[in-house]
């Protein structure tokens, strides 16, 4: 079997997904390849599209929670958008890859690859079967335009929010939102101290400010490094934000117990490492600290998905959230100090979030191909 995944250059969420099936289904010993799909039309196309929307969200994100709402309200199964006719612009580029790469089914984890492949299926010029993954615990606008052969949900919860969109129940499946094998084992908390070059002992605070930025992440660390008693450790993951990282070491470089990282490979061993989290509530990296059941807080989301993704995992009690960096600190202090508190939230985490996702899906593949074939 060979598998196509398909995503697009729009924050790291989408492409963590995909990786995760990638690795899946390459571990069940078939073969896999990941692709921007806007690379087909150029860097300077991949890179143009990414900056514009990282750029609208990170920096003005009540501009995108805008266009989020007037998406929500012209979305329909019954037309197409203008985001559906702007992604058909890649399908010659698309069946002119297809043509000289052989695969068996594609799978894509964003919406833009998906309207391409719709577009091409109505054509007749898309002979395999597509897969798509919602990575937000929630029916995004322009979902419902699209026309793949199945959709993989994060829980069944949301079947029939998708339903009422106008899609097709039969083409849904809650397996939930794939991660990659390393958070799929869990290390002992010592050994992955041990690792990261931490001290064994006190309670460590990791902080994620992800690929769209965390908000105020100066002043949240400042207010955090005061509540901190003595041997407790915060750990700043600023990704690829050297800006960022640059001005934390500067403004914290008296303080021993605050250690600022760029960019690390090593996520899934600092959350082993930690007793809470701090992240906004993408629906990857949330999906990610659940599956390795640490204590999560979510901070203040960027308004649209985020918001959907967070109200799903704190009606759950899978999270703790505040819009405040206030409440945030006090949520954090909660479930480092309170362990019966984190026992009932990891609780909830093995109750509602799917670890073998990424199983799941290369079966389906598997099946696709099988019944094709």
């Amino acid at each position: 079997m060979r598998v196509l995944v398909l995503s697009c250059n729009t924050g790291e969420g989408h492409n963590a997904a995909g990786k995760a099936v990638v690795e899946a289904v390459r571990a069940a010993g078939h073969k896999a390849e990941m692709l921007d799909i806007m690379l087909l039309s150029g860097k300077r196309t991949s890179r143009m599209v990414g900056g514009i929307y990282v750029g609208i969200v990170k920096h003005i994100p009540r501009f995108f929670h805008l266009l989020y709402k007037i998406a929500g309200k012209i979305s329909s199964s019954k037309r197409k958008s203008p985001v559906y006719y702007a992604n058909t612009l890649m399908s010659k580029h698309l069946e002119a890859y297809l043509k000289k790469n052989e695969f068996d089914v594609i799978v894509t984890p964003h919406l833009f690859p998906a309207e391409t492949l719709t577009h091409m299926k109505r054509k007749g010029i898309l002979k395999q079967k597509t897969v798509a993954i919602a990575t937000d615990y929630t029916c995004i606008p322009f979902w419902e335009e699209t026309d793949c052969d199945y959709y993989i949900l994060p829980h069944e919860d949301l079947v029939e929010e998708d339903v009422k969109k106008g899609m097709d129940r039969k083409k849904l499946l809650p397996y939930g939102i794939p991660v990659r094998q390393a958070f799929l084992k869990k290390e002992d908390k010592k050994e992955a101290r041990k690792k990261c070059h931490l001290p064994q002992e006190g309670i460590l605070y990791l902080v994620m400010s992800g690929s769209m930025g965390f908000g105020k992440i100066h002043l949240f660390v400042a207010r955090l490094a005061l509540k901190c008693r003595q041997g407790e450790q915060i750990v700043i993951i600023c990704g690829n934000n050297q800006k960022l990282k640059s001005v934390l070491k500067t403004e914290f470089r008296w303080n021993e117990n605050i250690h600022i990282l760029g960019y690390t490979d090593k996520v899934s061993v600092y959350m082993d490492a930690c007793d809470v989290l701090f992240t906004k509530p993408g629906g990857l990296t949330s999906t990610e600290a659940a599956v390795k059941q640490v204590g999560i807080v979510h901070t203040a989301p960027i308004p649209g998905c985020e918001t959907k993704n967070r109200n799903f995992f704190t009606e759950r009690k899978i999270s703790l959230a505040s819009n405040t960096i206030r409440g945030q600190i006090e949520a954090g202090k909660k479930l480092a100090e309170n362990q019966e508190y984190l026992e009932k939230m990891k609780k909830a985490q093995r109750k509602h979030i799917n670890p073998y996702a990424g199983e799941q899906i290369t079966e389906l593949l598997l099946h696709i191909c099988e019944k094709e074939g």
